[in-house]
């Protein structure tokens, strides 16, 4: 198997999906903080940026709990 071939079977297993969920928890960090420099700027344009960029985030994650739930239902030690 390549190692592309193993990158992308990584992608799609729990471990990879919840790297995926942490990763996404630093944007975060990056959205709180455009979010306050708007308001400290009364900057209306930066804070749409920074809203919509939380509902990708938001979005995303949502998907990544979406896509482990259904790895967790082929588990068969799961029940």
């Amino acid at each position: 198997m390549s190692s592309i071939a193993k990158a992308k079977g990584f992608k799609k297993s729990k471990p990879g999906l919840w790297l995926s969920i942490g990763t996404s928890a630093f944007g975060v960090i990056s959205i709180s903080k455009d979010i306050r420099k708007a308001r400290s700027e009364s900057d209306n344009l930066l804070l749409l940026n920074a809203l919509v960029g939380a509902a990708a985030l938001i979005t995303g994650t949502a998907l990544l709990v979406r896509e482990l739930k259904r790895l967790g239902d082929d588990d068969v030690l799961l029940g």
